[in-house]
Parts: structure tokens; C-alpha cells; sequence
């Protein structure tokens, strides 16, 4: 199963590609003991890590909630036919998303809202498609919800000045822009109530606007994080970041104080890349933190 339930909200899990990202973990965690790497082999191996290619394993994945009566997606992936001459890997795609999508029982005029936790290259490319010459909304009846610092920030008429240097390159304008352009984009900032059940929350660090989603609904919670955490080596190192991380000393505070509440207030935590059971349940051990629980979703 991909789909389980919080409360009042169904969360289901649609994949996008899972596998290597061509990165070994020293490029992609340089700040990562290589300990942690050997004592927590047993798990790693093979949802997360490949030993034998020494490659970073990753999952581009959307999570689709329904709550009160809305189909909200949360982060819209890589998508298809776009040129990312600093992102190789994600270059000229033609997956089958949109398949993926279908066969979990939601259409692109079925969408009613698609945030963005964040507008990196691999956030947002489903945002929209290539109609002839022109990118258009893929998901012609939804708001797009994105963050205000991230819009500015990675608009080039900024000029901002990027870790990723131009590895970003083309997404503004092909997969944010349009839909800004379109009137279909909402823009926010602090926090933001989506319904009784789900509010988006500002996390900064990974990028100047990087946000979390959280759930709350009889009971039941759960962080969908973004970019937080890209390997569940970030639970046990809590202070290891990505390579991506624009503000690193914000990204380290903001991890350890969503891990922390997590750990706390028994909630589940949905990262935007694992791939195994894709989300967990934390707690506290030592000056880290330890899987307590994996989500009940079928392992990709």
C-alpha cells in the first residue's frame, strides 16, 4: 500500500523516480562522519545507500493528501522535456508521473492546491508542462502555494548570488514563473492555514525560504519537511547537511528543532526524498536522534 491515513487526512505516496542520484556520500554529506555511514549499515543498506557503487540512493516522490474535501499535492518533482544543464540527472526527462498520478486516482484538473516546500529543481518541475513551445499550469484548477523568500530569491531579475551556483538554472522560468504568470500562484510568508487540519510553517536554511507542512487531525501528526532531511543519516547526525544547504547554521538549528518536536509530540516525519517506507516516527537518543517507527507504507 502507498496510502495510509492521519485522522481526517488520506496521504498517498506517488513516485516520480527512485534510485542512484550520482552522488557518493562524502559529496553529498560532506559534513557526515563516515562512522555513521558503517554503524547504521544494516539499515541504510539498501533503501538509502548502495554499497557497492558508493552511491546516495533517492526518491522524487509527491505526496498527495485529501483533506476536507481538497487533493493537495506537496512538492511536483522533476518533470519532463526541461533543459538543467548544471543538473545533469534531471535533464530532458520523460518519465511517467502523470501515469503514476492517474493510477492513485487523481487527474491534473482533479488538484486543488500544490505546494512547494520549496523551489529547488526537484520541488517544482511538475508545476507545469510543455504545451507546443509553451510552459503552462500542469494542474489547470489549482493554486500554487510558494514561498515569498524563495520567489525572490531565485527570480534572476534578483540577481541573488546562489551556493547552488547555476545548478538552479532555467527552473524560475519554466516552472515557477508560468504559473505566477498565469494568476495561479499564492504567495506567503511566516505561516500560512490551509485548512483546519494542515499549515505551513517557514523553516529556513536548506534554502531562504524553505517551509514545512504540518498535519494535525484527531490526534494524529505529521511534518512533511522538504529538504530537512534528504537521508535518514540527518536523524542520527543531526548536524550533517546537504551539500545544498544555502544558510548551513540555520539549517542545522532548524533541523534539530523539528526533530526535537517531532520526537516529542509523537509525530510522523514525511522527508521529500526517502525511499523505503518514505516516513518515520523519531526519538531522541544521546545528542541525536533514532527511527522509533517506519510509516506503514509498501517499501519502493
Amino acid at each position: 500500500m502507498q496510502q495510509i491515513t492521519l485522522g481526517d487526512v488520506t496521504i498517498t505516496r506517488v513516485e516520480e523516480y527512485y534510485g542512484p542520484v550520482d552522488l557518493t556520500p562524502r559529496a553529498f554529506f560532506p559534513e557526515s562522519p563516515e562512522e555513521v555511514w558503517e554503524d547504521n549499515a544494516s539499515w541504510l543498506v539498501p533503501d538509502f545507500y548502495d554499497p557497492d557503487t558508493d552511491n546516495v540512493r533517492s526518491a522524487i516522490q509527491t505526496w498527495v493528501l485529501r483533506s476536507e474535501g481538497k487533493t493537495i499535492l506537496v512538492d511536483t518533482g522533476v518533470g519532463n522535456h526541461k533543459h538543467r544543464p548544471y543538473a545533469p540527472v534531471w535533464s530532458y526527462l520523460n518519465t511517467d508521473f502523470l501515469g503514476n498520478l492517474a493510477r492513485a486516482g487523481v487527474g491534473p484538473e482533479d488538484v486543488d492546491i500544490v505546494i512547494n516546500t520549496h523551489l529547488h529543481v526537484d520541488h517544482v518541475g511538475w508545476n507545469t508542462r510543455l504545451d507546443g513551445r509553451q510552459w503552462v499550469p500542469t494542474f489547470p484548477n489549482a493554486t500554487y502555494i510558494l514561498p515569498e523568500r524563495d520567489f525572490e530569491f531565485w527570480n534572476p531579475e534578483n540577481e541573488h548570488k546562489s551556493l547552488l551556483g547555476r545548478g538552479n538554472q532555467n527552473v524560475f522560468e519554466d516552472s515557477v514563473a508560468p504559473v505566477h504568470q498565469a494568476g495561479k500562484a499564492l504567495l506567503w510568508d511566516g505561516g500560512l492555514d490551509i485548512d483546519a487540519n494542515l499549515r505551513l510553517e517557514i523553516a529556513p536554511g536548506h534554502t531562504p525560504g524553505s517551509s514545512v507542512l504540518a498535519l494535525d487531525s484527531r490526534g494524529d501528526r505529521a511534518l512533511f519537511v522538504g529538504d530537512l532531511l534528504h537521508s535518514p543519516v540527518q536523524i542520527a547526525a543531526p548536524d550533517t547537511n546537504s551539500c545544498f544547504c544555502e544558510n548551513p547554521a540555520e539549517s542545522r538549528a532548524t533541523r534539530r528543532r523539528l526533530l526535537g518536536r517531532a520526537a516529542e509530540e509523537n509525530t510522523l516525519v514525511f522527508p521529500a526524498h526517502l525511499g523505503g517506507h518514505g516516513a518515520a516516527e523519531v526519538r531522541r537518543d544521546g545528542d541525536g536522534f533514532a527511527i522509533k517507527e517506519w510509516a506503514a507504507f509498501a517499501r519502493l
